[in-house]
């Protein structure tokens, strides 16, 4: 790892994310899947630290990934869950983040349902002037930005297994499909496939799609293009991603129905002739198997990255956790 200081107290949003960081953290990765892959899978980077899961939402994944990435680092974790937690007898979620704070927590790793409460629990903490730096595991249709520095770092390292960086993406063409307007994981991916001169091509039904995605990454390296049908995102994609329809989350009936919805924008091995001979398929999970893709297809090695993701975010949580908490590249 190089010498190089890492000054992001905070990981919130990707949206003001530099170059330079992001190839600081998937470099960090990459040293870090080095140590993932020998017989004792353990450093001590950060002994004596305290980590904080602070999930107020159901999750797998993340989770348990940031679990096993704060024990990979030798670090102390404090798991929280709302369903058992004193919220249910009254307590603010401030308070309850003060609580942990008493604990001697030294970072703060939160997901919640509506957006912005990372951004107020990491306001509270520099009010506090505790030196405790809080990351956003997910936070409402926001964002998500562990689980895009993930994907950055799986398309990375497909490019260049020893030397991920944002450049290997300059140029290519990545379609994101599926249900857009309720994904903070789009929304992260669009920062971070922009900055690298990406071309983002989104995908979705028009009530998953709305026109204001044009908008985004208008200021950066890469583009941002908006298609109503699947085939003209896919054609001559390099990489595929699709998303969860997030039925939870749509308060209105904005799908006829699954069936129909698989039939127009389902990623097939069909569909996927239109796409680059050697192109691969990604999704965050979970997965509606026969819904966003096909059960044959997510299963598929030669093409599906899914595995691999989720391989990859126990490295990047343990990049993006070592250098807020030593401040070291």
């Amino acid at each position: 790892m190089s010498n190089t200081t890492w000054t992001r107290h905070h990981v919130l949003s990707l949206a003001d994310f530099t170059s330079d960081e992001y190839d600081i953290v998937l470099q960090t990765a990459a040293s870090f899947r080095e140590v993932l892959s020998r017989r004792t899978k353990k450093v001590p980077t950060l002994q004596g630290h305290v980590v904080a899961n602070l999930f107020f939402e159901p999750s797998t994944r993340t989770r348990s990934s940031f679990e096993l990435a704060a024990k990979r680092l030798s670090a102390d974790t404090l798991n929280f869950s709302a369903s058992t937690s004193s919220l249910t007898k009254g307590e603010t979620i401030l308070d309850t983040a003060k609580t942990y704070l008493a604990l001697g927590t030294d970072l703060m790793v939160i997901r919640h349902q509506a957006a912005g409460v990372p951004h107020v629990i990491a306001a509270e903490m520099d009010r506090l002037n505790v030196q405790v730096g809080v990351l956003n595991a997910g936070d409402g249709q926001h964002e998500h930005p562990s689980q895009a520095l993930l994907d950055l770092f799986t398309i990375c390292t497909l490019l260049d297994f020893e030397h991920p960086q944002l450049k290997l993406l300059n140029g290519k063409k990545i379609a994101i499909v599926g249900d857009i307007l309720h994904s903070r994981v789009a929304r992260s991916n669009i920062w971070s496939l922009t900055a690298s001169g990406a071309e983002v091509h989104l995908a979705g039904p028009p009530t998953l799609l709305p026109q204001l995605f044009a908008d985004y990454g208008t200021d950066r390296a890469g583009s941002v293009f908006l298609h109503w049908t699947v085939e003209p995102a896919l054609e001559k994609a390099d990489f595929v991603m699709t998303l969860r329809l997030q039925k939870e989350r749509m308060s209105q009936h904005l799908l006829p129905s699954l069936r129909e919805y698989h039939q127009m924008y389902g990623i097939t091995r069909d569909r996927l002739q239109l796409c680059q001979p050697e192109v691969k398929v990604m999704h965050p999970g979970p997965v509606n198997r026969g819904v966003e893709i096909s059960s044959d297809l997510m299963d598929d090695p030669q093409f599906s990255l899914i595995s691999q993701q989720v391989t990859n975010g126990v490295a990047i949580r343990m990049a993006l956790l070592y250098l807020m908490g030593s401040g070291k590249a």
